[in-house]
């Protein structure tokens, strides 16, 4: 404010022929970017300014002004970037794009005569469209590649300006309802998944170009949508969300460079829900293309502001489809370490805290990926640094699911890795409860546990049973604590101590040498009955009741064997006189069946060729081809391998038909039945010998060390 009610503003900015002329004045014309300072008389009002924008010229400059120069690192995010600006016009009260241009001076001449012909450009503000499909549908991508190639012309040295207008010319044509902050509605590449090929090339056309100056067009682009968010009407943000999923889809390190940063902004802003779930949703876009980016994003930025009502829902939503998108959780090991894993733990499984129980149960169906991301590749190596933390909450007051929790995942870090027994002997006497719990669990799960953590639990049990005796010498009056470990330890050492005599090891081991000793025997004598084994079962009398008893079931079965050969070929005439006309008749109606069946089929193929048709047009040209190659491969098996084999066993069937026709001179009946089979037993049975000499003789020989 000057003397006498005059007071100064920054005139309004330049739109992009005016900034072309500039530039081609030289330095000396005005100063790019902050404009330049008149005297404004108090009471004055503004005169003119109209509300048609142009989508390259007064919009796109307006919005690239505060950010004309980068963000210093400060304790304020927003000390060099819009705030200033917005204090500056709230406290003037005079909107700067409303001020009529200032009186034209010599050096301006080439710009005053560079901003008419855009007036047919873009001066015509377009008007809201139902939806974005329908928006993106009208964008002329002819006018957009000609107002891109003019910046390009005008600041051929600035990709800077070239992005920004790009993101101003979509933001501004875009003009759709808005959507929410979170987009809950739609899919996780919403809006960026509606951007039709071509619009895609000219966009990733341009970014290419401007790769130096991208992490400067995402702060742009964020804190261009918190400006609008900041205005009563406002514009819908659809252009600046495509231009940052487009960002970061080739490069998601640009959301994670400055964490901090945007940290502070949260903070800042933390009673506007919707400037931090839009800060929220525009870095996590670097999660879809990137696991580890993705994480970084969450564990930064996410989890700190888990605990407020309304950003936690939409922390746990993005997890939940960040762990969806990426099943194959090996690019995001080494990124949750203890320090992030526990405060996740509390939160999934610790009651009352603040968040509510619906995304309590969310983060808990969530919590054995985290688990194993935070556990990584080598948990053998990585799990005694969780150990402490693990114990310090196994107390007996806490929740039931999570100490069981707590009790499963301590039992895993003592099998895995050895060096969380030591961890635990130097914790011992600082979490007496906590430990009597997990030696309690130990005994639970004594049967399951492997050999290797028996062996390693007895050394830490002795160590203990030392300590506790120690502490039970200093404490007389005595320590409930103490005496449950106690009690604990003394039932672990008889567990290891009382394992029983491994009776079934005996019994097979004795097996073993009596069936050696046998064939020996049998071996030296050159057959059983020359043998000292059958000699002595002769004499004990055991042989001689075995072959009275084989005697017995030879006899029984030969009775069994002539009563099936009376009553079989009976039984076999009657079933065939009863079930063969019922037979018959049901091949008769099973071929009609499948005669109707194929006609009905072949019908339906020639009455759909546009389902392959169909098919053909949707599905993949490599799937297609993979389906071919494995048709091919089908059809090379069946002619090559099925068919062939078929046609071996109908041969073999054959022949084995025609020998019982020639054992039974042509005639097939019952009783020539007996003479073929006893052939074919004799002979499976003069194989079975030798293959049991063979393998006696190669026992023998290993035995005996040949």
């Amino acid at each position: 404010m000057g003397a006498g009610g005059v007071r100064t503003r920054p005139a309004p900015p330049l739109p992009v022929p005016a900034r072309a002329a500039m530039a081609a004045a030289g330095p000396g014309a005005a100063p790019g970017g902050g404009g330049r300072w008149e005297v404004v008389r108090k009471g004055r009002r503004p005169a003119g300014g109209s509300g048609a924008r142009r989508a390259l010229g007064e919009a796109n400059a307006g919005r690239a002004s505060p950010l004309a120069a980068p963000i210093a690192t400060s304790d304020t995010i927003f000390e060099l970037g819009f705030e200033k600006a917005l204090k500056r016009q709230n406290k003037e009260q005079v909107p700067p794009a409303a001020v009529p241009p200032p009186p034209p001076r010599k050096q301006h001449a080439a710009a005053k005569s560079a901003k008419k012909p855009t007036a047919t450009g873009a001066g015509t503000k377009p008007g809201k469209c139902r939806s974005l499909e329908e928006a993106l549908r009208a964008l002329d991508l002819a006018d957009l590649q000609k107002e891109l190639d003019k910046s390009q012309s005008v600041f051929p040295e600035n990709p800077s300006v070239w992005v920004k207008d790009l993101a101003s010319y979509l933001n501004y044509k875009l003009q759709a309802p808005r959507s929410d902050p979170m987009l809950s509605q739609h899919p996780h590449d919403y809006p960026y998944c509606l951007v039709s090929r071509e619009l895609r090339s000219i966009i990733r056309a341009l970014l290419g170009r401007s790769s130096s100056v991208l992490e400067l067009f995402f702060d742009h682009c964020i804190y261009t949508m918190l400006q609008e968010l900041d205005k009563t009407p406002g514009e819908s943000l659809h252009g600046y969300r495509i231009c940052i999923q487009a960002v970061l889809l080739h490069r998601p390190r640009i959301a994670t460079a400055n964490l901090g940063k945007y940290l502070e902004v949260l903070r800042s802003h933390q009673n506007r829900p919707a400037k931090c779930l839009t800060v929220l949703w525009a870095l996590g876009q670097a999660g879809f293309a990137d696991l580890h980016e993705g994480l970084k994003v969450w564990l930064g930025i996410m989890l700190p502001v888990l605990g407020i009502k309304s950003l936690s829902p939409y922390a746990v939503a993005y997890l939940d489809r960040l762990l969806t998108i990426h099943p194959n959780l090996t690019k995001g090991f080494g990124m949750i370490g203890p320090k992030d894993f526990f405060p996740l733990l509390d939160f999934a499984f610790m009651p009352n805290n603040s968040l509510p129980p619906s995304l309590q149960e969310q983060l808990r169906r969530l919590y054995p990926r985290l688990k194993v991301l935070a556990f990584g590749a080598k948990p053998e190596t990585a799990l005694h640094s969780y150990f402490p933390s693990f114990l310090s909450r196994a107390t007996p007051s806490c929740p039931p699911a999570m100490r069981k929790e707590l009790l499963t995942s301590m039992s895993q870090c003592l099998s895995l890795d050895p060096l969380s027994f030591g961890v635990w002997r130097q914790l011992y006497t600082k979490h007496l409860s906590q430990s009597s719990l997990l030696l309690n669990h130990l005994l639970e799960s004594w049967d399951s546990s492997s050999k290797k953590v028996r062996q390693s639990l007895q050394e830490t049990i002795r160590s203990f049973k030392v300590t506790n005796e120690e502490l039970a010498a200093r404490r007389p009056n005595g320590d409930c604590d103490v005496a449950a470990c106690d009690a604990a330890c003394k039932e672990l050492l008889r567990r290891m101590k009382g394992r029983g005599f491994p009776w079934p090891r005996l019994l097979l081991v004795l097996l073993v040498l009596a069936a050696g000793f046998l064939l020996h025997d049998v071996q030296t004598h050159g057959s059983f009955q020359a043998s000292s084994t059958a000699r002595l079962l002769h004499l004990s009398g055991i042989l001689p009741a075995t072959q009275h008893a084989w005697h017995k079931v030879s006899h029984c079965c030969l009775q069994g064997y002539r009563w099936l050969e009376q009553t079989l070929p009976d039984c076999g005439s009657r079933a065939a006189s009863v079930l063969r006309p019922q037979l018959e008749l049901l091949w008769v109606k099973s071929t009609e069946l499948a005669l109707l069946a194929a006609e009905r089929c072949s019908a339906l193929c020639h009455g759909l060729p546009w389902l392959a048709e169909w098919l053909r047009s949707r599905v993949p040209e490599p799937l297609l081809h993979f389906g071919e190659c494995v048709a091919e491969l089908l059809l090379f098996l069946v002619r090559s391998c099925l068919l062939p084999l078929l046609e071996c066993v109908a041969a073999a069937l054959d022949r084995a038909w025609q020998r019982c026709l020639d054992a039974c001179t042509g005639e097939a009946a019952w009783g020539c039945v007996p003479e073929p089979l006893r052939s074919v037993a004799r002979s499976s049975w003069l194989c079975l010998q030798d293959a049991a000499r063979a393998l006696a003789d190669w026992a023998l020989a290993v035995v005996s060390g040949h």
